[in-house]
């Protein structure tokens, strides 16, 4: 029979109050205790599976082409409603912009909505 390893060795590092809170605040979310969660998040990003912070990389991808689509049409209702019309070559520079920052708005919104509850 094989024995398990042992955990023997420990890593550190230093954060602030509200770090602190937003890491336990993970942990929670995964049912985890602060030191679970951190060598999983850890292990995982070694591993080539990235960081699962806040939901899983399909929830971030459709949280991401959500994000754009609203910046898209709110731009463009925005102009509409100020008698403004939209040449094609301001859509492409509309779209450009939105799908460059879906990925990290994304992620900001569901940070937040896992602290609020709400997405």
């Amino acid at each position: 029979m094989v024995k398990p390893s042992l955990r023997t060795r420990s890593i550190g590092t230093k954060v602030t109050d509200e770090e602190y809170a937003e890491l336990e605040h993970a942990a929670q979310i995964g049912g985890k205790t602060l030191g679970e969660w951190c060598r999983e998040v850890m292990l995982a990003n070694v591993n080539g599976n990235g960081p699962h912070l806040h939901g899983d990389s399909e929830s971030q991808a459709l949280m991401g082409e959500v994000v754009a689509l609203r910046t898209i049409l709110l731009n463009v209702l925005y102009k509409q409603a100020n008698g403004e019309t939209l040449t094609a070559e301001e859509m492409q520079r509309l779209i450009e912009r939105a799908d460059a920052d879906k990925l990290k708005k994304a992620a900001e919104r569901l940070r937040h909505g896992s602290k609020s509850g709400s997405t």
